[in-house]
């Protein structure tokens, strides 16, 4: 837990994803076109990717992947980011958490 914790506080916005999740690539392209650089984190490619996915189970990440994090605090996956983009809540969230100067 702690090192998630370490690895969601160090960018203002952490995608944890699989290199073959076609929602995550779409989470990360929606967040680049507004600019943003997510630090992704591919749970597949790293050595001890399987515990951090247990990690994010037990914080509610269902599915795991993709696993948005911004400002330190787990929104969601795909459809919750969406959601909030859809309410245009997500450029606001984005500029609080540093992510997003415009």
């Amino acid at each position: 837990m702690e090192r998630v914790s370490k690895m969601v506080a160090e960018k203002p916005v952490v995608i944890f994803s699989k290199s073959s999740c076609c929602m995550s690539l779409t989470i990360s392209s929606l967040l680049s076109d507004f600019g943003v650089h997510p630090m992704v984190y591919e749970l597949d490619k790293m050595a001890r990717g399987r515990e951090v996915e247990q990690v994010l189970m037990k914080l509610g990440c269902s599915p795991t992947v993709p696993a948005v994090f911004i400002g330190g605090k787990f929104v969601g996956g795909a459809s919750e980011v969406m959601s909030l983009h859809l309410r245009r809540s997500l450029k606001p969230m984005l500029k609080s958490a540093g992510a997003l100067w415009v």
